[in-house]
């Protein structure tokens, strides 16, 4: 089961000094019924990843990853339809947590928010300083919907200082 909350970032830049690592996202979805099929290459790595629907308003949902060959997931990434979601994933550790900063690319350049998992839907976790409001649930966060619906069509409908 994956739980997690999406959140804006503050666009002043704050969180990079916090971050340890980044790396380099590319991914592609595929059609599959009640489903989300992924198809991830990060850096050096690929994985397969399958999602069911979401619960808890966005919060929930089930999740199967598997790693798999570099060389297979690009020619799976031939078969997804839509284009590709890039973007730079920035890992900032806070108080415990993991925040996961995702900064897109090319059709959704500009775009500025981070998850954080957690173990159970109420757990509480202290809010590192540049996070903004909460996203969760909202489907213009779901990469997939970016890949039809991307940034530049929907940020007029974010607060100013976060487009």
């Amino acid at each position: 089961m994956e739980i997690e909350r999406k959140f804006l970032v503050k666009r002043d830049g704050a969180f990079r000094s916090m971050v340890t690592t980044s790396s380099q996202i590319a991914q592609g979805y595929m059609e599959v019924k009640g489903a989300t099929v992924r198809i991830r290459l990060r850096d050096d790595k690929a994985y397969l990843t399958i999602k069911g629907p979401s619960k808890d308003g966005g919060i929930s949902r089930y999740e199967f990853e598997r790693e798999i060959p570099v060389d297979d997931a690009r020619e799976m990434l031939t078969l997804c339809h839509g284009g590709l979601i890039e973007k730079t994933r920035h890992i900032v550790p806070y108080e415990g947590h993991v925040f996961e900063v995702d900064e897109f690319h090319g059709a959704n350049d500009g775009l500025l928010f981070c998850e954080v998992e957690l173990s159970d839907a109420n757990e509480h976790f202290e809010r590192p300083p540049f996070l903004g409001p909460e996203v969760t649930g909202i489907k213009y966060f779901y990469n997939k919907h970016m890949l039809t619906k991307p940034y530049p069509l929907w940020r007029h409908t974010l607060p100013q200082e976060y487009q």
